[in-house]
């Protein structure tokens, strides 16, 4: 293996690790704020504080915060502690920020660490992975959909043709006249 394959190869690895941590919330694609800061190589505490001091580098369409509902449906994914009621120790005060791709991005740019900067161009790369293959999936499933509605027009058209051979398989029962010496006179007679 050359040293270009070996670097390949770890950089799909890394690609994957990353995409492993795009969570969808809200029908949008994130990262949560830990993940993210440990991808970045800061603490949440750092990345937090930074976002907080550059608010106007973050719209909406960046960063939010979760819901309660949101932070607890994640609690067990996401395997964060909740705060104890009467206790100064574990868990997290607020819930958590989630980073879109562009949120991402911004938070490299606001850290200005060598490793921020690195690890934006894998966030990047993840981020463009997890999109096309969403876009391989739903022209999977517009194929798929025309597949589905030709086969109900073939179903519909296979059913009336079996159904045709059906009726000429089962004799349909008239009472004719027979031909010949072999003629019943008196049936003809009844017919007329």
């Amino acid at each position: 293996m050359t040293a270009s394959d070996e670097e390949r190869q770890g950089t799909t690895a890394l690609v994957d690790r990353v995409a492993n941590t795009i969570l969808s919330l809200r029908g949008q694609r994130v990262i949560l704020d830990a993940r993210l800061a440990e991808l970045y190589g800061v603490t949440t505490k750092r990345l937090n504080e930074q976002v907080k001091r550059n608010a106007a580098r973050f719209p909406q369409d960046f960063l939010f915060r979760l819901t309660a509902e949101e932070a607890a449906a994640l609690r067990s994914q996401i395997a964060t502690s909740k705060r104890l009621p009467r206790s100064n120790r574990g868990g997290t005060r607020y819930h958590p920020f989630a980073f879109t791709e562009h949120g991402a991005i911004m938070a490299a740019t606001i850290l200005n660490s060598p490793r921020a900067v690195e690890m934006s161009v894998y966030v990047v790369r993840a981020f463009v992975q997890l999109r096309a293959l969403l876009a391989s999936n739903a022209e999977f499933a517009r194929r798929l959909n025309e597949l589905e509605s030709k086969l109900e027009h073939h179903d519909e058209a296979i059913t009336a043709i079996l159904s045709t051979i059906r009726e000429l398989m089962t004799p349909t029962v008239r009472k004719h006249r027979g031909i010949g010496s072999t003629a019943d006179l008196e049936d003809t007679n009844e017919e007329r």
